[in-house]
């Protein structure tokens, strides 16, 4: 069976933010770079809560389309 999420995301180390998230982290998402099933995202606010693997490949393209101005501000 595929893994799609990590229901206690605190357990793994290495949690990071974007360098655009601003000093007080609100609103964050946070990512884990290097995990084997993908990528996992959790929110910022709730570090012990879950988090989503999304898939490296869906990942990519969604970095792309922020960077390119995709989504409408």
């Amino acid at each position: 069976m595929t893994e799609h999420s990590i229901p206690d995301a605190s357990i793994a180390t290495g949690w990071r933010t974007s360098s655009y998230s601003g000093p007080d982290q609100g609103s964050c998402l946070e990512v884990l770079d290097g995990h084997p099933a993908g990528v996992p995202v959790r929110d910022s606010k709730n570090p012990h809560g879950p988090a989503v693997i999304v898939p490296a490949s869906a990942w990519l393209a969604f970095v792309a389309a922020v960077r390119s101005g995709g989504f409408p501000s």
